[in-house]
């Protein structure tokens, strides 16, 4: 049981490129260590726990996510917002707070997930872009690409499709929506004329699984792998090599859906 009795909310955005991740590494750079760090300052003591909704990978960014803050005693957070922010380095932002009862679990509270990862199929590629979004070579059948995105709709087995663990037996999850869009959030000289996304939202996601993804949605759309190769991945997972995993610097948690609030 949280022993801090006074729950805050908040909701934060951040570029990944410089840290390890979402959570402590020992001797690394992640975001919750550099928040944690942000906290003890302005608040003056370290008596006080967070958790954050998403654990994303090094490199990985997030437009929108969230964070639980655990305190002891009773504060005006909305008055030391600007204060907090102000502490912080640019690429990490604190959107907002909220005051939240006690009992509230943020991780048990996640309804869904969207995540967009950026990439671009230009024969003209700046290298200033490549912070935010990876350049494909070579021609790609967007239309059987399509098809890949539609066949990881629904309930599967996706073991095939993430880093697979020794503390974990259960793979499936639940894909609720997946298509490529044209992107319009990048533009400048710096930047492709036509720039795409892979859109997916879904209840949770495993280690890499989004990369991975987006990994064999290239190979498809490249003609390295047959569509059938998705359903047989979900069948038998173990009889297939692992897949590379898409660079992280394209992938963007997009949006976090909060039930019980």
């Amino acid at each position: 049981m949280q022993s801090r009795p006074f729950s805050y909310l908040f909701s934060i955005s951040y570029f990944g490129a410089r840290y390890k991740g979402w959570a402590p590494q020992p001797n690394q750079p992640t975001v919750q260590r550099r928040l944690e760090r942000v906290l003890r300052h302005v608040l003056g003591h370290e008596d006080f726990s967070l958790i954050g909704a998403s654990r994303t990978d090094s490199g990985v960014s997030c437009i929108g996510g969230f964070v639980q803050v655990f305190l002891r005693d009773e504060v005006e957070m909305g008055l030391l917002l600007p204060q907090i922010s102000e502490q912080l380095p640019q690429d990490i932002h604190l959107n907002s707070v909220k005051v939240v009862p006690s009992n509230f679990n943020l991780i048990q509270s996640v309804k869904q997930k969207t995540y967009r990862y950026y990439f671009s199929n230009s024969n003209l590629f700046h290298p200033f872009a490549s912070s935010f979004l990876v350049n494909v070579l070579g021609s790609l059948d967007w239309g059987k690409m399509e098809q890949a995105c539609k066949l990881f709709i629904g309930e599967h087995n996706f073991k095939g499709f993430c880093r697979p663990s020794e503390n974990k037996s259960d793979y499936q999850r639940e894909v609720l929506s997946a298509r490529i869009s044209s992107s319009s959030e990048f533009l400048g000289q710096f930047f492709p004329e036509e720039i795409s996304y892979f859109e997916i939202t879904g209840t949770g996601f495993l280690h890499h699984q989004v990369r991975m993804m987006m990994s064999a949605i290239w190979q498809i759309g490249k003609g390295e792998m047959e569509l059938s190769e998705i359903e047989a991945r979900f069948e038998t997972p173990d009889k297939f090599e692992k897949l590379p995993p898409a660079p992280a610097n394209g992938l963007v948690l997009w949006e976090t859906i909060l039930d019980n609030l």
